[in-house]
C-alpha cells in the first residue's frame, strides 16, 4: 500500500496495489499541465484507491471532451488524469506518492513532441505518439 497526497497536505489517499510500471509522456498537454518536461504516470484502478481526506479540494479540468485532469484546488498539485470511456482507471501523478517506488520507467510516450531541452538518456521503449499501458 501506498499513500499520497498533494502540496498543501488537504488531499490525502491509500493506493492499495502495486505500482509496476511508470509511464512518462512527453506530449504538449502534459507539458502544459506540469509545468515541465514530462508528466510520470502510472495506470491505477479506481477501485484501489481509497480517498482518505479532501475529495472537496479537487478541481476537475477537461482537457479535452473525453479527459478530464483532476488538481488540487488550494495548491495546483496534480493529481490524476481520467478518460471517461474508462471509467475504471486513473493515471495517477507518481510525484505526489508518498514512499519510495520500486516500480521503474516503462515507456516515454508522444516524444515526437519531446521538450527541446530534455534529453532522453534511458533506454526504455519510445514512442512518437501514444502508447498502449
Amino acid at each position: 500500500m501506498y499513500t499520497a497526497s498533494c502540496l498543501c497536505g488537504g488531499i490525502h489517499f491509500k493506493i492499495h496495489a502495486e505500482i509496476p510500471k511508470i509511464f512518462i509522456c512527453h506530449c504538449k498537454q502534459c507539458q502544459k499541465a506540469q509545468g515541465s518536461a514530462f508528466a510520470a504516470i502510472a495506470s491505477i484502478k479506481t477501485q484501489d484507491l481509497e480517498i482518505v481526506r479532501g475529495e472537496e479540494l479537487f478541481k476537475e479540468y477537461f482537457a479535452t471532451e473525453n479527459k478530464k485532469r483532476v488538481f488540487c484546488k488550494n495548491c495546483g498539485s496534480p493529481i490524476f488524469s481520467a478518460r471517461l470511456d474508462l471509467p475504471d482507471v486513473v493515471r495517477l501523478r507518481v510525484g505526489i506518492i508518498n514512499e519510495s517506488l520500486a516500480a521503474k520507467i516503462n515507456s516515454h510516450a508522444y516524444t515526437k513532441y519531446k521538450a527541446e531541452w530534455f534529453e532522453i538518456f534511458d533506454d526504455h521503449e519510445q514512442f512518437e505518439e501514444a502508447y498502449i499501458a
